[in-house]
């Protein structure tokens, strides 16, 4: 599948916000495809990028003359690089007073997305675009693939485009952009000692973020892991995940959840060569929840008027419900994950005491390892493969409304 003539299921987001604001700004991590939607949803305008030494100079030294380049407005790629010509930007839309003039991108949210907070506030609207979803890395051809071999490929665009080997593509990603985009946001002293914290946070992929825990495995002082995750989580290598706060369970954690952005480059950490492995690796269950999280993710930041609003919810005495969905004040999606193929009923316990102690539960989901798709004691019961089907923004009873499954 040719990765350039996929239309990302983001495009609508981006076209509404274009008809909308003057500066559109488009960031996510490196290679997620930002630089070849902007060419597919905006073949006219000029396009530019800040990767390049002389294009970086121009605008850094020179913003006025650079930005007088492009009358009729531009794709500015790797905006970070010059944060200052964002203040220069402003004044020329403004004065314009067209929509869609300048579409900026970026790898890094920190830089960027403060930036133009500060100085475009009013101006732009941040878009957040993750490498590809399940149905834009292999369409109908997922009903073909195992769930093993999803895992370990991951979704970055490059490698389905040009058929690349997973496990490669990802040592040069780490090597090339992960390493690079980190030592230039921190000073990075000791690269086997980073190296080190990368591989013990994916081994908690899926886990919450026990910051104690990690300083111990590694070595690394409690500030120093702290603000190591934060350089991760302004990279889009990981994301952390809130607890569920309610007022009718005071022995929940408050520790977030920790989640890769992308599973083949958590194989890669975990020393992963092959998806054959994933069967038996201690890691099978964590590694097939993060690639529910990040399909559940890229379902919202993928729709036009979604937040990201994914929670997780724990107690101290053992209850866990994976993910919670909060559709509106009072309305609640509790969705449990689990990697085995055969359905038991130890799979909707903890489904069912969650519904028991919340009122705002309307609807329960169970994402498994199988293939199958029903609804069984009022709870939607979902094999992975129909993951691209699977609406939490609206009613799930749409989504079964068509299906031949049985009802238990």
């Amino acid at each position: 599948m040719d990765s350039d003539l996929i239309k990302r299921e983001i495009s609508e987001k981006v076209y509404k916000a274009i008809s909308e604001k003057p500066v559109v700004t488009i960031v996510g991590p490196r290679q997620s495809g930002k630089t070849t939607l902007c060419k597919m949803l905006f073949p006219e305008k000029e396009m530019v990028s800040l990767e390049r030494i002389d294009e970086r100079s121009f605008a850094a030294e020179d913003p006025i003359g650079f930005l007088d380049r492009f009358p009729n407005g531009a794709i500015i790629d790797e905006a970070q690089r010059v944060p200052e010509l964002f203040s220069y930007i402003q004044p020329i839309v403004d004065e314009r007073d067209e929509k869609g003039l300048f579409v900026l991108t970026g790898s890094d949210q920190l830089d960027l997305s403060n930036k133009t907070a500060q100085s475009l506030a009013g101006r732009t609207r941040i878009i957040k675009l993750l490498p590809f979803s399940l149905n834009e890395a292999y369409g109908e051809n997922l009903e073909n693939q195992t769930m093993e071999s999803v895992i370990f490929t991951g979704f970055y665009p490059r490698i389905f485009k040009d058929n690349l080997d997973p496990a490669q593509e990802m040592n040069d990603y780490i090597e090339t952009y992960v390493n690079r985009d980190v030592k230039r946001l921190a000073n990075i002293e000791n690269q086997r000692e980073f190296d080190t914290f990368l591989r013990i946070c994916a081994g908690r992929t899926g886990q919450e973020l026990n910051l104690s825990g990690i300083q111990s495995d590694t070595g690394i002082n409690r500030s120093k892991v702290k603000g190591w995750i934060s350089l991760l989580e302004a990279s889009y290598i990981i994301k952390l995940v809130k607890p569920f706060e309610n007022s009718y369970d005071k022995r929940q954690t408050k520790m977030p959840k920790l989640y890769f952005l992308d599973t083949g480059l958590a194989c890669r950490l975990l020393g992963i060569t092959e998806p054959g492995q994933i069967f038996v690796h201690p890691l099978r269950g964590a590694l097939f929840e993060t690639l529910v999280y990040n399909e559940l993710l890229k379902k919202q930041m993928n729709a036009i008027a979604v937040q990201e609003d994914l929670y997780y919810f724990r107690e101290n005495k053992g209850l866990e419900i994976d993910f919670i969905f909060q559709k509106a004040p009072g309305a609640l999606i509790q969705i449990e994950v689990k990697s085995g193929q055969t359905i038991t009923s130890k799979f909707f316990q903890n489904l069912d005491t969650f519904a028991g102690l919340s009122q705002e539960v309307q609807e329960s989901v169970l994402i498994y390892g199988g293939d199958q798709k029903y609804v069984r004691q009022g709870v939607h019961v979902v094999g992975w493969k129909h993951l691209p089907g699977l609406n939490i923004n609206q009613a799930l009873d749409k989504d079964f409304a068509d299906d031949d499954g049985p009802r238990m």
